[in-house]
């Protein structure tokens, strides 16, 4: 028999052989992608945060400007070639010192969300798994932090803040940022704690931290990634009140919160001085928010997915 009388032969058998090819399935995380990818908002939002930190953090090194250098002959000065967003009264480049406000608002947001939702998930899932009288005095002491309210105790602490840095600022924002998820927390350990899996896992023996950490809290991932992404927007926010108001970064230091705070005065007879602080804090938190607002719908199997 010839060779192309046994390729006719065989090729009426190749489509059969890709018949019975099966797809693995998808995972989880394979399964969030998918919907993370046919979402517009999603890849608008990271688009934008990923452009505002690289701008902030190479921007400076692009522009010929610190903060504190001034300019004499240009005091008060709107956007020009030469001062992007202007000048304020006393020559200082309102570019510069947004780019450095934005730095510590991005540091400060990164940081303190996650560091929040992870206090939230260690305290909550102990409180939740171990009960009786731990439980009792975790949930007293929550209660407690719930009912003072945070910004005035940091208004109280603030003397003996000032002449610290601002990092001090950034760790205070995610001791006081906790509270309310790791109540969320402790509530869904409460119902998993009885579950199959970690009776079995109780009953060979694992110690607590270990079942916390590898039953327990991986199951809650998909609340805890969302609240860290939203986290990172009320860190923002917070910081922001807290330095317009005068209780948080401190000069010679300049975040959004205090360019916002020194150009109220002259929002409308000096516009520029208000304008770009707000319009980058209003970008930044509005992408943040977007792709918190995706996550939760590509985690969440029940959320509507037609929004889009």
């Amino acid at each position: 028999m010839s060779v192309m009388q046994e390729e006719a032969i065989e090729s009426p058998l190749e489509p059969e052989r890709d018949i019975t090819k099966t797809r693995k399935p998808l995972t989880r995380n394979g399964l969030v992608w998918l919907r993370l990818k046919r979402m517009p908002r999603f890849w608008i939002g990271i688009s934008v945060v990923a452009f505002i930190v690289l701008w902030a953090f190479v921007g400076p090194l692009l522009y010929p400007y610190g903060i504190t250098d001034r300019d004499p002959l240009n005091m008060g000065m709107g956007p020009t070639l030469l001062h992007w967003f202007g000048t304020n009264s006393i020559g200082q480049d309102i570019y510069a010192q947004t780019l450095s406000g934005l730095q510590k608002s991005l540091v400060i947001g990164f940081v303190a969300g996650p560091a929040a939702t992870i206090i939230a998930a260690i305290v909550g899932s102990t409180a939740g798994y171990v009960g009786g009288w731990v439980d009792r005095i975790i949930q007293w002491f929550i209660l407690l932090l719930l009912v003072i309210p945070a910004f005035f105790l940091f208004i109280l602490l603030s003397p003996l803040i000032k002449g610290l840095s601002w990092v001090v600022l950034m760790f205070y924002i995610a001791l006081f940022s906790w509270m309310i998820m790791a109540q969320v927390v402790r509530s869904q350990t409460r119902s998993l704690r009885n579950r199959d899996f970690v009776r079995a896992a109780r009953y060979m023996g694992m110690p607590t931290r270990t079942i916390l950490a590898r039953h327990i809290i991986p199951n809650m991932a998909s609340i805890l990634i969302i609240d860290a992404t939203l986290g990172v927007v009320s860190a923002i926010m917070s910081e922001t009140a807290l330095s317009y108001f005068g209780f948080g970064i401190q000069k010679p230091d300049v975040s959004l919160g205090t360019l916002l705070a020194d150009g109220t005065a002259a929002a409308v007879t000096r516009p520029w001085l208000f304008v770009f602080p707000a319009f980058v804090l209003i970008a930044l938190l509005f992408a943040i928010s977007l792709v918190g607002d995706a996550l939760r719908d590509a985690i969440d199997p029940t959320s509507g997915m037609n929004r889009d």
